[in-house]
């Protein structure tokens, strides 16, 4: 029992999530649903894309006492980071502009502690619609530039909604250094697809497709490669 519970206190737990806060339909019960949610799985980390105004409001009346919050804007709507405070430390945090970005995207940065061990956490909400392929190259190729130019005592963790194509990761490339974690997990296939508009109904879209948008890299700290 006590090695169950110490190797339970050694794992991080992480949810990222497009709330899709820029849909005004039945605003305030979908922020409660999502505190509700947020609170049943109690993660230590939580990325969150399309977050407004209100829903922040919301969310610190009812999660301030449990989650330190870490905004990546202020205006329209933007990415923000929930650390749990009885499990993480945090030591610095950052916006990182896109310079070319024509939607207001950035990427998210926080130096954390972890049981001693110093972390890099990093979201964005990259550049979205198929059109925008290039920018969101670029988008991708600059995280992946921050994650390895991190010290090499520090596991760098990205989480977020990337809008990414397949064929555009091959194009950028992924350092070695770094891995997908769904990858990495076998692919598992309950999970290959995190937006399916056969399967959430949520908007009215009349087509089908199903894309891996939401996605989480992972580098570790040297010591543990």
């Amino acid at each position: 029992e006590n090695t169950r519970k110490t190797k339970e206190d050694d794992e991080l737990s992480l949810i990222t999530w497009n709330v899709d806060g820029i849909d005004d339909e039945d605003q305030p019960e979908r922020a409660r649903s999502l505190c509700s949610y947020l609170t049943s799985y109690a993660a230590d980390v939580v990325l969150l894309q399309e977050i407004v105004q209100p829903y922040v409001r919301f969310m610190y009346r009812r999660l301030a006492d449990t989650y330190t919050f870490i905004k990546g804007g202020e205006t329209s709507y933007f990415t923000m980071m929930l650390l749990k405070k009885s499990r993480l430390t945090l030591l610095d945090s950052e916006v990182v502009s896109f310079p070319n970005t024509r939607q207001g995207r950035n990427l998210l940065v926080a130096q954390v502690l972890f049981r001693g061990q110093k972390l890099c956490l990093m979201t964005s909400h990259f550049e979205s619609c198929k059109v925008s392929s290039t920018e969101r190259m670029r988008q991708l190729k600059k995280m992946m530039e921050r994650m390895s130019e991190a010290p090499d005592d520090v596991t760098v963790l990205f989480g977020g909604d990337t809008n990414l194509r397949d064929y555009e990761v091959t194009a950028v490339g992924i350092p070695s250094s770094v891995c997908d974690l769904w990858e990495q997990l076998g692919e598992p296939e309950k999970c290959r697809y995190t937006w399916d508009t056969g399967a959430n109904h949520n908007n009215e879209i009349s087509f089908k497709c199903r894309f891996r948008f939401d996605r989480v890299y992972l580098r570790r700290a040297c010591e543990d490669r």
